[in-house]
């Protein structure tokens, strides 16, 4: 079972006309979004996990290395929560928790952490044409309304205790990478025209997820329908082993028995918000995709309206 979950508040992509297959691999059912993304934890319960999580030495003694940014970065990024604009797939909720790792793990409060994603079917925003490798259907048929150019990206600025939330669905994946999910951490900018203007990047990484995890979710709709060779995290080219310290997620599911229903995955970023990373780090990322992309990231007009219900 899939379905989609609808951000009606940005522009939309043309109506598509869809075949009863393609209205198939379209949905998720909506309790299965509202169970995943329900945030039942009160500023309390927070703080306390907050606190509990960047006391662990091992984690805070660990600065994340950047990786490569990859090919499929754009500039513009609406600042907002949700970022599936109705693309279908899975339930992810994602909890990062960004502290700094050179100053006893205390919480960098006003971090914006960026992410982008590739879709089900392994397509990118702003790239919607390139080809993701295998067999896919082309990204137009997937029966969505989401805008070519800001679907599966956001910002979300840190709380006081260094946690941003963000609601997708989990990632597809392409050749000849494994399933993951790009992020940067800036500091010194701030929200301005619905996006983050100004400051610095202190870290570029990726997130990834655990084998078993990703080939269960590629068995389901609509990931299914993109056929072909998954790289595993120990042939990734990024992906380095090193567990958490390298990215890997902690992953809870929503209903043990139904993978359907979704994921909860969170993890504790250590930077250093004196540093500045290009986004030319370690890992190749995968060959980038021919041509520009097709489209221009979101006007301040378009991203104005889209964050305004953030």
């Amino acid at each position: 079972m899939t379905g989609n979950h609808k951000d009606k508040s940005i522009s939309r992509r043309r109506a598509i006309a869809v075949t009863g297959g393609t209205v198939a691999a379209g949905g998720l059912a909506v309790a299965g979004y509202q169970s995943a993304f329900a945030d039942t934890a009160d500023a309390t319960t927070e703080a306390s996990a907050t606190a509990s999580a960047t006391s662990t030495s091992s984690e805070c003694m660990t600065l994340m290395t950047s990786v490569t940014e990859g090919p499929y970065y754009l500039d513009g990024a609406l600042v907002r929560k949700d970022i599936t604009e109705g693309k279908s797939g899975v339930p992810l909720t994602l909890r990062l928790t960004v502290v700094d790792a050179t100053d006893g793990c205390t919480p960098v409060s006003g971090a914006a952490v960026e992410i982008w994603h590739c879709d089900a079917w392994g397509y990118y925003s702003g790239y919607t044409t390139a080809n993701p490798g295998g067999s896919a259907p082309a990204e137009s048929e997937d029966g969505s309304t989401a805008n070519d150019n800001t679907y599966l990206r956001g910002y979300q600025i840190a709380n006081e205790n260094g946690v941003v939330k963000f609601e997708t669905i989990f990632p597809g994946w392409y050749t000849p990478r494994t399933c993951h999910i790009h992020l940067k951490v800036h500091t010194g900018g701030e929200k301005e025209d619905g996006t983050y203007e100004g400051g610095k990047v202190n870290y570029t990484g990726q997130l990834f997820f655990p084998d078993d995890v990703a080939e269960e979710i590629f068995t389901l709709e609509p990931y299914s329908q993109h056929s072909g060779t998954y790289t595993e995290l120990a042939d990734d080219m990024v992906y380095d082993g090193g567990g958490t310290s390298s990215g890997l997620l902690t992953l809870k599911a929503v209903h043990k028995k139904d993978p359907s229903k979704g994921y909860k995955g969170s993890i504790t970023l250590g930077v250093d918000p004196d540093a500045e990373s290009t986004g030319a780090g370690g890992g190749g990322g995968g060959t980038p995709p021919s041509g520009a992309p097709t489209g221009e990231p979101p006007t301040d007009s378009a991203s104005a309206s889209a964050s305004a219900s953030s």
